[in-house]
C-alpha cells in the first residue's frame, strides 16, 4: 500500500481570536486542515465564517492564538520573522480579488518585481515565461489600463508563479470579473492544476467551489464540512485555452 504524501500544509487545533473594544472575536476554534501536494481546494463560507482569516494563516500573514501549523514540514511558529518573510516571498504565491497591480508599470515589470533581487536576466526570462503560462505572451509591454480584467488578473496569476511556489493561495480570484472571464480564469487554475501546482482558493461562490477536487466548508471559526468533490463541473482542462508550458 503506497503510503499518503506528507502534506505541504498541516493545521492542528488551530484558533484565532480578535479584541474589537470590549468584545473578544472568536475567529478561528481548533481547526484542523490538512493539504497534500497538487491539491486543488477550495475554502469556502460565508461572511464571517473565518475563511479569509484562514487564509491569511494559511499565507503566513498572520499568527494564530494556539495550535500548530507545520508547512511542507516547518513548524511556521519556530521560524523567525526574516524566515517568515523568505518563506511569504519563495514558498507561496497571492491571488487576490483586486489584482494588486502597479498601475504605470507593464505586465511585465508587474511580474517581475517578487524578482527584485535575481540578476536582470533571470528576472526577466522567468517573468516571459510565467506570462506565456498564462496565455499573455502577447501582452507583456501592456499596462493594466489596456488590458481587461480577466488579463489583469492573469497578469497577477503570472506575478504569483513567478517565483515557482509549492502553494497558490487564491482570495476571490473571481470575485471582480463577469461569468465568462471567470471560468476563464477557473479554466487557468484547473489547467496549473494539472501540472502538478497546489492550489487553494477561498471562495463564497458555489460555482467556483464546484471546479475544485475537494471542498472544505468554514462556518462559525470551524470546518464543518469537508469532503472530496466529485460533481459534474469537474473536468479536465482544455490544452488549447492557455499556452501553458511544463
Amino acid at each position: 500500500m503506497t503510503p499518503s504524501p506528507e502534506p505541504v500544509i498541516h493545521l492542528e487545533q488551530i484558533t484565532k481570536e480578535y479584541r474589537m473594544g470590549e468584545e473578544t472575536v472568536r475567529a478561528l476554534r481548533g481547526v484542523d486542515l490538512r493539504i497534500a501536494p497538487n491539491e486543488l481546494i477550495a475554502i469556502m463560507g460565508p461572511s464571517g465564517s473565518g475563511k479569509s482569516t484562514l487564509m491569511n494563516i494559511l499565507g503566513c500573514l498572520d499568527t494564530p492564538n494556539s495550535g500548530r501549523y507545520w508547512l511542507e514540514g516547518h513548524d511556521v511558529a519556530r521560524l523567525s520573522q526574516s524566515q517568515l518573510a523568505r518563506v511569504r516571498g519563495d514558498r507561496i504565491g497571492f491571488v487576490f480579488q483586486t489584482f494588486e497591480l502597479l498601475p504605470r508599470q507593464s505586465a511585465l515589470r508587474n511580474v517581475e518585481l517578487p524578482l527584485i533581487y535575481a540578476g536582470a536576466r533571470d528576472r526577466r526570462e522567468r517573468a516571459v515565461e510565467a506570462l506565456r503560462r498564462v496565455g499573455l505572451g502577447d501582452r507583456m509591454e501592456h499596462r493594466p489600463a489596456q488590458l481587461s480584467g480577466g488579463q489583469r488578473q492573469r497578469v497577477a496569476i503570472a506575478r504569483a508563479l513567478v517565483h515557482r511556489p509549492s502553494i497558490l493561495l487564491a482570495d476571490e480570484p473571481t470575485g471582480n470579473l463577469d461569468t465568462q472571464t471567470g471560468d476563464q480564469i477557473l479554466r487557468l487554475f484547473t489547467a496549473l492544476h494539472a501540472q502538478g501546482q497546489t492550489i487553494v482558493i477561498v471562495t463564497h461562490e458555489p460555482d467556483v467551489a464546484a471546479r475544485c477536487r475537494r471542498v472544505v466548508r468554514v462556518r462559525d471559526g470551524r470546518v464543518e464540512f469537508d469532503a472530496a468533490n466529485v460533481g459534474p463541473a469537474l473536468e479536465r482542462p482544455r490544452a488549447h485555452v492557455f499556452s501553458l508550458q511544463p
